[in-house]
């Protein structure tokens, strides 16, 4: 998969995938990340690509020219392999960024990210190149690099090969019913804390590993993990969870782990 950045910027974005899985995949040639700063198509003898915006108002505009002609630059490379990319704008005005898109976008071929800067970009470059507005919540940033990296980072991690197992993208948060993923444990199975100052080894529950996890009994283990997503996601996004159509078992297993962590009243209610 390739993907493109423009930012006036680049190296904010180039020098975080410089580590970690991506970074490997990159290497690999598994995706292909690619930097525009739209500076070097300015005609301006400073590199100068902002103005003050038409009507007045605090801040500066990005302005269209160099920007356009970053995109046909970009597009003319893209299309000469028969392939249309997908112009992206990072913008708080944009759709909310879930794994939904990420999914979506993994099944592409290529990817713009567009970063503005400043008080924003002229609208006259969004109506003719950009194709969606994303965002990340319902704040502003100093510019769209950090939201760029978020979303070319999720989206990467679906893509075959770039995890160094296929599965693990399968079993994070919001890839399996749009449920939280469940806790996980490692070894050693129980924790001696007292090196560590505390004192919770009276309370062995606190630091020993599930022993269910450890039972070998498959279908076990699935079924407590299962309840234990719906759990997380009951008591952390309650909002995701009034949107999902339960099955007569997950409504089952939300109820168990509701007794089982003494939480009754009107939540509890309004779900089984």
């Amino acid at each position: 998969m390739r993907i493109d950045f423009v930012s006036i910027f680049p190296e904010l974005i180039r020098n975080y995938f410089q580590e970690g899985v991506v970074a490997r995949a990159i290497k690999e040639e598994i995706l292909d990340f690619r930097y525009h700063n739209p500076r070097q198509e300015s005609t301006d003898k400073h590199h100068r690509i902002d103005d003050r915006p038409f009507g007045g108002g605090p801040g500066m505009l990005m302005q269209y020219a160099p920007l356009a002609k970053t995109a046909e630059k970009i597009n003319a490379e893209i299309f000469q392999q028969n392939q249309k990319p997908l112009h992206i704008f990072m913008s708080p005005q944009g759709e909310k960024f879930t794994q939904t898109w990420a999914k979506e976008f993994a099944e592409l071929d290529n990817l713009v990210l567009w970063c503005g800067r400043y008080e924003g970009v002229d609208q006259r470059f969004i109506d003719k190149y950009i194709d969606l507005e994303i965002s990340l919540g319902d704040f502003v940033l100093s510019g769209g690099e950090i939201a760029a990296i978020c979303v070319a980072d999720a989206v990467s991690r679906l893509i075959d090969g770039v995890l160094g197992c296929s599965d693990s993208a399968l079993e994070d948060s919001f890839s399996q019913a749009n449920l939280l993923d469940c806790p996980h444990y490692s070894r050693p199975e129980t924790l001696d804390t007292s090196e560590y100052g505390t004192n919770l080894q009276a309370d062995i529950d606190k630091i020993r590993a599930p022993q269910i996890l450890l039972s070998g009994d498959h279908a076990k283990i699935a079924r407590w993990r299962m309840k234990q997503s719906l759990g997380r996601t009951f008591l952390l996004r309650p909002d995701l969870i009034a949107e999902l159509n339960l099955t007569v078992e997950q409504k089952s297993l939300l109820a168990e782990f509701l007794t089982e962590h003494n939480i009754y009243g009107e939540k509890n209610d309004q779900h089984n």
